[in-house]
């Protein structure tokens, strides 16, 4: 944080219209805008280098009859067996697992179906995230 020096940044999501996703969404979002306010300190010269130690990201995963889902929208997520965030950072660590059974539990293989979908998700938003960051 002595990068950053006696700086505050505050991230402000606003939710026009909500769905399943959102949460996830706007923490995936809220990363990209800070790591290009990051990008504009330094080419202002106003810091040396990004405090930013790696990427972070999030998805919603869910079981719908039987089958997990990525990305679940409103329809999906308010009807769901099983619904689940992921949250990672960009070297495959955890920030946070929040999982609920709705309607019916889940099992370890589901969980695991569930998480391995979350990761695959959230390495293309780290590609989408680093590629948005570049231009």
């Amino acid at each position: 944080m002595t990068l950053l020096g006696e700086r505050t940044i505050q991230i402000d999501c606003d939710v026009i219209q909500a769905d399943g996703g959102t949460r996830t969404a706007s923490i995936t979002g809220a990363y990209v805008a800070l790591a290009d306010a990051m990008q504009s300190l330094i080419k202002r010269n106003i810091i040396s280098s990004s405090p930013l130690r790696e990427a972070v990201a999030a998805v919603s995963v869910g079981i719908i009859k039987g089958e997990p889902l990525l990305d679940l929208d409103y329809s999906e997520d308010s009807g769901a067996d099983v619904d689940m965030n992921f949250v990672m950072t960009s070297s495959g660590r955890f920030v946070e697992v929040q999982g609920t059974a709705e309607s019916e539990p889940f099992t370890i293989e589901q969980m695991d179906q569930m998480r391995n979908q979350a990761i695959s998700g959230i390495k293309q938003l780290f590609a989408i995230q680093e590629k948005v960051l570049a231009e």
